[in-house]
């Protein structure tokens, strides 16, 4: 006689989500910031992407508006171990605002409002990975998560997201941000835990 009933399947399992090493989930969206919060009318907000010989491309808030609109699902990851899974955003992708630009460029520089930079390879903002969002879980982007406008690039660790940003400059070399001249990863894949230079 079998020691288990026919059809026994055991205590229930509850299924664990997939996190990167080292992190922990989140209900929460925690605000965290490098300096002050800077407060952009939307009447005088605008994205500048300058290539690297100089050229530069401007959209307007209404501009950034009438361009096809994408509503990215992501998980989004925290050097500081938070993750917070199936968030939803609103935005433009990247691939939008570089199609038609000439550029030999490797690598992007953002910048925002407030002085806030951060570094990522070209390739990492293009083939549907990086956004320009404005809306969050269906309404505005808040100010403390960075809006009116930030880079999304859930890929890499969140700070890798730039609030309020304001532009991208394209490098034809590296060109370490804000938090990169601290110590942390140039690249920040969560999934290989690149929190600092040399992981």
């Amino acid at each position: 006689m079998g020691i288990v009933s026919p059809g026994f399947q055991g205590r229930p399992r509850t299924a664990e989500p997939a996190l990167p090493p080292g992190q922990y989930l989140t209900q929460d969206f925690p605000v965290l910031s490098a300096g002050p919060t800077p407060r952009v009318p939307l009447d005088t907000w605008e994205f500048v992407l300058t290539t690297e010989t100089g050229a530069e491309y401007r959209w307007s808030w209404d501009e950034l508006m009438g361009l096809p609109q994408e509503t990215p699902h992501v998980d989004i990851h925290c050097v500081t171990h938070w993750s917070k899974l199936g968030t939803d955003w609103q935005g433009v992708s990247l691939d939008t605002l570089l199609d038609g630009v000439d550029t030999a460029a490797r690598y992007a520089l953002a910048h925002s409002y407030g002085g806030y930079t951060t570094n990522l390879p070209l390739d990492d903002l293009r083939g549907g990975r990086a956004w320009v969002a404005h809306t969050y879980d269906g309404g505005p982007l808040p100010a403390e998560h960075g809006g009116p406008a930030r880079l999304l690039v859930p890929h890499l660790y969140f700070w890798k997201s730039a609030k309020w940003v304001r532009g991208i400059r394209l490098l034809t070399d590296d060109q370490p941000g804000f938090w990169e001249t601290a110590g942390y990863h140039d690249y920040g894949d969560p999934w290989r835990e690149q929190r600092y230079q040399g992981d």
